[in-house]
């Protein structure tokens, strides 16, 4: 998937239908010159509705439709008709998204299953006719409700990709080569740092037709919390995963220092995914022999499952598959609910009218400090 397809964040202005008014109507014809009220109810303004699909991908559709307005009830009639409900408006957004208000950072929603429906933004509520206002010391109601008004809140969409297994690891570390060799995905690989820009998925299959997906996402680096690095933008592709794989290339200076850098970016970002089952995959040990494979061992982490792989060579690859499938399976693995904590929220942009205040005062400001004298003798002398 090319890189400026991949969109994971848009911020979209939703605006629900009003409700339509009720009738006044009061009944007459030719036999009846008094027939009373008979105003109908009005209709309910369309909602805003988002809707789990499993046609899409991303959140390129959205990224350049980001007004989403619903229709409008329309009113009551004569003979307690009711009025036509505006059209609900659907969004589609993939399976995996999640949705906060961009105003206050609170946790809407999320969308995980194909077909599921949320109300984003409900519609106003049709006002009711003089029908519903006749008493007996009031039989003739000349006035019935207006409708509710349209109800307009601007959110945002952020993707969290559905994995089961989800690769970290420093760049250059074999996390795309590992994906392109057990799946069909073709991610950009090179050998430079951060040739992973967005994240990838592989469905990877297994015996008996069986498959399970892995993401890949961008490497990581030391610091990568305080931003260095893309810092930790895509990490949240992970939250939904079973299980993590950690891969580390068998020629870095220290495994378990890095190991342990890794460990700890991931507690900064969100200490729940310290949590999920682990798994340790040393990379690009088609060079080595088993004598250095033993010295290695004894470096590693004691708590943690290891498999030493090669992508090039298929060295490891069925143990890895293997131990996956074992560990997505269990039942302590399995994913049942996300915390979302609530979204940080910047408001450092200047609203047009505070800039045009701001700039104002500023002038005023220097206008006042400006010293008149300097302009003597340039047909400034009256001032």
């Amino acid at each position: 998937m090319a890189s400026s397809n991949f969109v994971d964040y848009v911020k979209i202005f939703c605006r629900s239908g009003k409700g339509g008014p009720g009738s006044k109507h009061l009944y007459r014809d030719k036999l009846t010159m008094k027939g009373g009220p008979d105003g109908g109810d009005g209709g309910r303004g369309g909602h805003i509705i988002l809707r789990g699909s499993k046609n899409h991908w991303t959140l390129i559709h959205l990224k350049y439709a980001r007004h989403i307005h619903a229709g409008d009830g329309e009113s009551g009639s004569l003979s307690r008709s009711f009025g036509k409900e505006g059209d609900d408006k659907v969004i589609e957004v993939p399976c995996g998204t999640v949705v906060y208000d961009a105003e206050t950072g609170e946790f809407l929603c999320d969308i995980t299953e194909d077909g599921q429906e949320v109300i984003l933004v409900k519609g106003g509520r049709g006002g009711q006719g003089n029908w519903h206002f006749r008493t007996s010391t009031n039989q003739t109601p000349r006035f019935a409700q207006p409708g509710e008004p349209q109800v307009e809140k601007t959110v945002i969409l952020q993707l969290k990709v559905l994995a089961d297994v989800g690769l970290v690891g420093f760049p250059n570390a074999g996390k795309s080569t590992l994906l392109s060799v057990v799946s069909a995905a073709k991610p950009e690989i090179a050998d430079y740092p951060f040739t992973t820009l967005v994240p990838n998925l592989g469905i990877v299959a297994y015996r008996d037709g069986k498959s399970f997906v892995m993401a890949d996402i961008p490497g990581i680096i030391e610091g990568a919390a305080e931003g260095r690095g893309l810092g930790l933008r895509f990490l949240r592709h992970i939250e939904r995963n079973s299980i993590l794989l950690f891969m580390i290339p068998v020629d870095s200076n220290n495994l378990l220092d890095e190991y342990n850098i890794l460990l700890n970016e991931l507690q900064q970002y969100n200490p729940e995914l310290v949590d999920k089952q682990r798994i340790l995959a040393i990379t690009k040990c088609d060079m080595l022999d088993e004598e250095l494979l033993t010295e290695l061992k004894k470096e590693l982490p004691k708590d943690i499952q290891t498999v030493f792989i090669s992508s090039v060579s298929g060295l490891g690859i069925s143990e890895l598959k293997d131990l996956i499938w074992t560990e997505i399976n269990k039942e302590s693995n399995k994913v049942v609910e996300v915390s979302h904590r609530p979204m940080e929220v910047s408001h450092n942009l200047i609203d047009a009218e505070d800039w045009d205040e701001k700039e104002d005062e500023e002038w005023q400001e220097n206008e006042e400090d400006d010293d008149l004298s300097k302009y003597k003798g340039i047909g400034w002398d009256e001032l």
